[in-house]
Order: structure tokens, then sequence, then C-alpha cells
């Protein structure tokens, strides 16, 4: 049994979700205390406790404590099957965040695992589903991962309503990557959208800001930002934006912002250009989204991975100390020789093996 401290580092979910994974995958038995302890409502949210519950489900494992509000929860796992199953955050709970802590335990399954997840498609403090799909998929395709994501409908808070239909494909053991030439940015692209009865105009508005802000620092590409009115395809009213940058070398960076009810979609628009801006001004291969979301499977691979990143943030700090207390695997943080922005996050993975195929 290993005893996690909820409040450690970040101190909010991640802790939750990281330690869930690898207990499912390693087969270790852990008791979670004082879980987000320094939040304004402490203790599981619902699309925590969804996420315990999907992971619980997909090994057929025990979990105690598990309540909405509970600080303390013990996981006992069993053994990672294919199957179907449903997570339904009942709220706009984050779907990127259920496929966080579901998918690296799909890989060690005997089979397939089709995963029905349900909840806020695009949510405040939580990767947008645009971003899972076109920033961290084929970024942590290279471990030797291989999923799919079907998006049936966008849900937005407060309501929710969203549905994203995943399919996660067994490995027999993941690859190190390496991630340390940056290149030079070769595209731009991205998505502006309103759902419900927004107005189409605030997607533009949105799109042309954002362009705008990109141009007086990025001159040279053409940037193409699409402007979409989601009918059918959304419950509820949301609007908000993703842009896109690529690199020569393969790296993908994102910047991204959603809508708020007093705030004009120029703003919005402009929120995002500067964060992905301030993201491809350090000389890094990862955003500051992706870095934490590789740790595990980092922890997970066989050998060496290496990946250069601007700025440590205490997500990916929280990540590799969970990490390196639930497997064998050692992580190292030195600066870049060159820049002092940029830093190499280097990790000796455990090489865990599905035992199942």
């Amino acid at each position: 049994m290993a005893e996690i401290d909820g409040s450690i580092m970040e101190g909010g979910g991640q802790v939750v979700r990281v330690s869930a994974s690898l207990s499912c995958i390693s087969g270790t038995s852990i008791t979670i205390n004082k879980i987000r302890a320094g939040r304004s409502t402490p203790g599981l949210r619902p699309q925590h406790l969804s996420g315990l519950e999907l992971v619980r489900d997909i090994c057929g494992g025990r979990l105690e404590g598990g309540t909405v509000g509970s600080t303390e929860v013990v996981f006992t796992p069993g053994k990672i099957k294919a199957g179907s199953h449903i997570a339904d955050t009942h709220t706009a709970g984050s779907i990127g965040l259920l496929l966080q802590v579901s998918l690296p335990c799909g890989l060690y399954a005997d089979g397939p695992l089709h995963l029905c997840l349900k909840g806020g498609t695009n949510a405040e403090m939580a990767p947008q589903i645009d971003y899972t799909i076109k920033v961290f998929k084929p970024i942590v395709e290279r471990f030797g991962v291989h999923f799919d994501c079907d998006v049936k409908m966008r849900g937005y808070y407060p309501k929710g309503g969203g549905e994203v239909m995943v399919k996660i494909n067994p490995v027999k053991e993941l690859t190190p990557i390496s991630m340390t030439e940056r290149g030079t940015i070769s595209k731009i692209h991205g998505r502006a959208f309103v759902a419900g009865v927004l107005p189409y105009k605030l997607a533009k508005d949105m799109s042309t800001a954002a362009v705008w802000t990109i141009r007086r620092e990025i001159k040279d590409l053409y940037i193409n930002i699409q402007s979409v009115h989601e009918k059918d395809t959304a419950c509820g009213n949301g609007q908000g934006i993703i842009i896109i940058a690529e690199s020569s070398t393969g790296c993908i960076f994102a910047g991204s912002s959603l809508g708020k009810k007093g705030v004009y979609a120029d703003k919005v628009g402009i929120e995002a250009a500067e964060m992905l801006l301030r993201n491809i001004r350090h000389n890094g291969c990862v955003d500051e989204f992706l870095q934490d979301q590789v740790i595990t499977f980092m922890a997970l691979a066989k050998g060496t991975s290496k990946i250069r990143s601007g700025p440590v943030t205490l997500h990916t700090e929280t990540a590799i100390h969970v990490a390196e207390q639930l497997t064998q695997a050692k992580f190292t943080i030195t600066k870049a020789d060159d820049d002092n922005e940029t830093y190499i996050i280097e990790c000796q993975g455990v090489g865990t093996s599905n035992s199942n195929l």
C-alpha cells in the first residue's frame, strides 16, 4: 500500500489522476489523503470521482471513500481488461481529464478498450478536447500509443452534455521519445467557435483579433483560423478559440481561451494568441500544458526519454513526484546549455510491459 499526500505541490486533481493511473497499471494499492486540501472546495469534485470510478471499472478494482467531497480514498486495483465503459460527470467536468486518467490504463488491457465519456468538452482549467486531439494525440503517439477520439457532442459550462467516444488499443511496451530540436514555426492554424444562441460574429471577432495579435510578432506565415457556428453538434451555449502552431521538426504548441459573459470576443482571441506566442518564444519543443501530460508515458516507456521545454510548471513537478513515488522511473531536470529559458526533462523509464498481450 502506497500513501499519497493529495495536498502536495500542485495539490489538485492531478495528484489523484496520476496516482490512480499508475496504481492501476502497477497493481499497487494506494491511499490518497488530504485530497485538494488547499482548494476553496476541498475533496473530490464530480469529475475527479468520475475518473476514479472509471479506472476502478477498467480494472475491476475496489474504491473506498469514493464520494463527492471526500478527502481520502483507498484504491485497490484489479486486472485491466478489454471492454466498454461509460463515465459521466453529470456536470461540465472535463472530458479531457477523464481521458487523461484512463488512457494510460487502457494501454495495458488484454484487448481494445471502448469508452463513452460525458461532460464538458471545452472547460476552464482543463485541456479543451481540440487540444487533446490536435496537440496531445500526435505527440503521445510517438510513444507507441494508439487511440481514436470521436466527438459526438460538444458540451459547455454549466450544463455539460458533451459526449466523446474513445477507443484505446493496447500496447506491448511504450517506446521512449526524444524531442530536443525545435526547428522553425512552419504553420499556424486554429478554430474559433460559438454554439447555441450566440451570434456567429463573435467567432469572427475572436479569429480576427487573434490573427492581428500574432501578426505583430510573426509576419511571414499565413494564419488560418476557421470561424465555426456549432448548431446540431453542441449542447448549450459556448464560445472559445484554440490556435495551434507546428514546427519544422514536428513540435506542436497551442494557445486557447473560452469566452465568458461580459468579456469582449476580441479579448478572448487576444488572450489565446498571447498564450500561443508565450509558448513559442522560448526554444522548447512542448508547450506549458503538454509538459505534465507526457510525464506518465515517459515513466512507463522502456529507456531514456528527453524533452526540451520552457520553464517547468508546478503541474509537471507534481506529476514527476507522483510518478517517482509509484514507479522506479528517475527524472532529472537541467537547464539547456544555450538558453536560460529552456530546460531538458529527462527520464529513465521503467519499461512496464503489458503482461496481458
